[in-house]
């Protein structure tokens, strides 16, 4: 859980497939060797696949607070002739938070061989419940049919 650093990028690959990338800086307090509580940040890069990231990219921006649950994948390219790197999580749902648009809802999308949209959940009318007085009488039990 943390805020964005910047607004989501959405990119489409070759094959038409939508990815959005983002980054998280996640904040964490903890008891130095002096005693004394320091503050750190940790930046983590996201990315989210299919509907999912067209979501992100729809309804995030920077500094927007989320939750984001997937996995961690590891990747390595060359660029310039140097060998390179990089650790980021592959967003199996994100969980908007905060007020605005689209705050405090949660979207999910497979992992990145499964991206079919997933049918979004209905909200079911609750039908007026009606209590009634039962009075103060005694229970018979022989009423009881078990």
């Amino acid at each position: 859980m943390g805020n964005l650093t910047r607004d989501p990028e959405l990119r489409q690959t070759p094959n038409g497939q939508s990815v959005t990338s983002f980054s998280l800086a996640l904040n964490r307090s903890y008891k130095g060797a002096d005693g004394n509580w320091t503050e750190a940040t940790d930046y983590i890069d996201v990315v989210a696949w299919g509907p999912l990231g067209e979501r992100v990219a729809q309804y995030l921006t920077k500094g927007r607070p989320c939750l984001v649950n997937g996995r961690l994948q590891s990747r390595s390219w060359e660029q310039d002739g140097q060998k390179r790197s990089k650790v980021e999580v592959n967003a199996q749902d994100v969980t908007f938070l905060g007020g605005g648009e689209g705050g405090g809802q949660r979207h999910s999308g497979g992992d990145e061989y499964d991206q079919t949209p997933k049918a979004a959940p209905t909200k079911k009318k609750k039908d007026d419940i009606v209590i009634e007085d039962i009075g103060d009488e005694p229970i018979n039990l022989d009423d009881i049919p078990f």
